[in-house]
Order: structure tokens, then C-alpha cells, then sequence
């Protein structure tokens, strides 16, 4: 018999462990139709119109800017909307188009209606940007050939194309690259019963059974998110499966998220450090973003897409001119309204 050599084990064994990640899992999790994508109704219903009216024509569909904090389904419903147009679908990430070449590589193989999804669309460089403008309005790339004096500028025609555009910073969107978009659809956070009917579904494909009060309990707990409903849902299953029967109820989902530090608003051990910082260092505010990034030990990004909004959403914490601040609702929360309210009778 032949014998299995050390590398050939290891090979194995990065195999086994590639199929069982969380993002692979992740990925199992996303709708792959329209009808499949639950929420987000109202830019649903006029997706489909948009994307009908394209497909009858047998036309590209209008450019599409999809705005929203992360994890709301940007990535999902751009690759629904290729698929319902019956259309190839390319990824990339603004960061990732480091030189015109690179852009001018991806759209030079297209085919014809294309769907093409680039992400964090907020951080495109200048000159991308401007090789972006010719090829989404005239469908053409311009390259230059040669160089010095003797340098000319060429336009090569790309087939027609769908851009799909997402960011959680439409701010920083350049205003000329914002008005090529023929379609701007707006992200919200998602109602404690969209996210419980989310784990419903994405409890039948991870073949676990959930209580609907299990299931109610991690909604409420998911940050408005579906990304995070469906990581808190594999982490339940977890607990269900090793200190339970298997199905996941109330109980486990209570024990399980206190072990994971995730309190009744679904914050989380960072959320609480933000708010305590601001109380506790900079007596309640207003803080600077970069100050209080730098205080809790965050990229000025991360507090900005991901904890900030949610904060906001409950809140929790208002941005001001000065900076930001807590609420009375935060001291409630976190338990020390009364020490504040003693602290602000001291100074008057």
C-alpha cells in the first residue's frame, strides 16, 4: 500500500479546516434570488422593476450605489442582481485597484451586461476614478501609448456594463462619480422580526432546530445586522450541540450570549468601552472621533462603520459639532445614572 506522506496529511488537514470557516459558512448563508432576500423591501420592489425593465430590453442595467453600514447585504443583493439579470458577476475592493492598469485589466475581459461590484467604493483613487467616469457613461477606456512627446491617448471600447458601487461612507463619494449612477439605493438596519425570520432561514441550512423565542432573542441581540444574526446563530448551535440536545431554545441563547459579553441592546464588549470611556475619561462628552478611537485602542474607521452607527441607532450617543457624547439613556443602561446626575448637582 502506498504510504501517505507528511505533506499530503497537512494537505488534508488545511482542506478539512477550509470547509468548516465561518466566511465559507457565511457564504452557504446568503440568498441567491430575490425572493430568497428578506428585508430591505422597499429597495427590493424597486430593484426588481429596474431589473425587469433591463432584462426585456436586453439592455445593462442602470449603474447601482448601494449605500449602508456593513453587513446589511450590499455584496448579497449586487450578486442577486446579476444572477436575476442572468449575468456574469466581478468582485473587487477599492484598495485593491491600486493603478489604472488594474482597473483597465477587469474590464477589458468582460462580457457583454456584466455585472461588476467594486466595494468600499469611497476609496477609489483620483485617477481610477477618472478612467471610471469614460467607462461607465461611454463605454470606453481611455490608455495612453507611448510616452513623452510621442505619448497618445487611445480610447478602446468595453462591452456594456453594469457598475455596482457600495460604500458605508457616501460622504466621501466624489459628487461627478455619485451623479453616473443611474440607481442610489439607501441600506437600513433591519426590524427585530426581519433579523428573527433571517435565523429562521438560516437556521433550516445549518439543519438546527431553533425555538421561535430563541430565535426572537437573537434578533434583538444582532445589532440590527443579518451578518451578525447569522454569527451569533453559529455560535448558539454551538452551545446547543455541546451543553445541550441539539435545538436551540431561550435558555441556551441566554447562557450563551452572557458567556459572549453580548448584553439586551446586543452590545458588546467595545460598545460598552466606548460609552464608559467617554463618561469616565471625558465626562460625557463632547470627545473627538480621533481622541475616542485612540482612547478605546480602534481605527478611527471601525468606530466610525461599525460601532457608532448602532450606538447612534439605540441612542446611546449623539454626534454633535463639538464631538460626541452619551445620552441618559447610556447612564440608564450601563447603570450609573445616578453618579452622574450627583456629579452635575456638584457643579451647579
Amino acid at each position: 500500500m502506498k504510504s501517505t506522506t507528511e505533506s499530503e496529511k497537512f494537505s488534508h488537514i488545511v482542506r478539512a479546516d477550509i470547509k468548516i470557516t465561518d466566511d465559507e459558512q457565511e457564504a452557504n448563508l446568503r440568498p441567491q434570488l430575490m425572493h430568497e432576500f428578506l428585508g430591505q423591501e422597499e429597495i427590493k420592489r424597486n430593484l426588481s422593476v429596474f431589473i425587469e425593465a433591463a432584462r426585456e430590453r436586453e439592455e445593462p442595467l442602470d449603474h447601482l450605489f448601494l449605500i449602508g453600514p456593513p453587513g446589511l447585504g450590499k455584496t448579497t443583493l449586487a450578486q442577486i442582481t446579476a444572477h436575476e439579470l442572468g449575468a456574469d458577476f466581478k468582485v473587487t475592493s477599492a484598495p485593491a485597484l491600486d493603478k489604472p492598469k488594474d482597473l483597465a485589466g477587469i474590464l477589458s475581459t468582460i462580457t457583454p451586461r456584466t455585472v461588476f461590484f467594486i466595494d468600499e467604493i469611497h476609496r477609489l483613487k483620483p485617477a481610477i476614478e477618472e478612467m471610471l467616469y469614460i467607462a461607465m457613461e461611454d463605454f470606453e477606456l481611455d490608455w495612453v501609448i507611448g510616452q513623452g512627446a510621442a505619448a497618445r491617448t487611445v480610447r478602446i471600447p468595453i462591452p456594456p456594463f453594469t457598475l455596482v458601487g457600495a460604500t458605508t461612507k457616501a460622504g466621501m463619494v466624489a459628487t461627478p462619480l455619485i451623479s453616473r449612477f443611474g440607481i442610489i439605493q439607501r441600506f437600513n438596519f433591519y426590524s427585530h422580526g426581519e433579523l428573527a425570520s433571517i435565523v429562521h432561514r438560516s437556521a433550516r441550512i445549518l439543519h438546527v432546530g431553533v425555538d421561535d423565542d430563541a430565535a426572537l432573542l437573537m434578533a434583538s441581540c444582532s445589532r440590527g445586522t443579518p451578518r451578525v444574526a447569522n454569527r451569533i446563530l453559529r455560535r448558539m448551535r454551538d452551545f446547543a450541540q455541546v451543553e445541550g440536545n441539539g435545538r436551540i431554545a431561550k435558555k441556551i441563547v441566554e447562557a450563551g450570549l452572557e458567556r459572549l459579553g453580548i448584553d439586551s441592546l446586543g452590545l458588546e464588549k467595545y460598545d460598552r468601552e466606548i460609552l464608559l470611556s467617554i463618561i469616565e475619561n471625558f465626562s460625557g462628552g463632547p470627545v473627538g472621533a480621533e481622541t475616542l478611537a485612540i482612547s478605546i485602542g480602534e481605527s478611527i474607521d471601525t468606530l466610525e462603520d461599525y460601532y457608532e452607527p448602532y450606538l447612534i441607532q439605540c441612542g446611546l450617543l449623539q454626534r454633535t459639532p463639538r464631538g460626541r457624547i452619551v445620552t441618559e439613556k447610556a447612564y440608564a443602561h450601563l447603570d450609573i445614572v445616578e453618579t452622574r446626575r450627583a456629579d452635575e448637582r456638584l457643579l451647579f
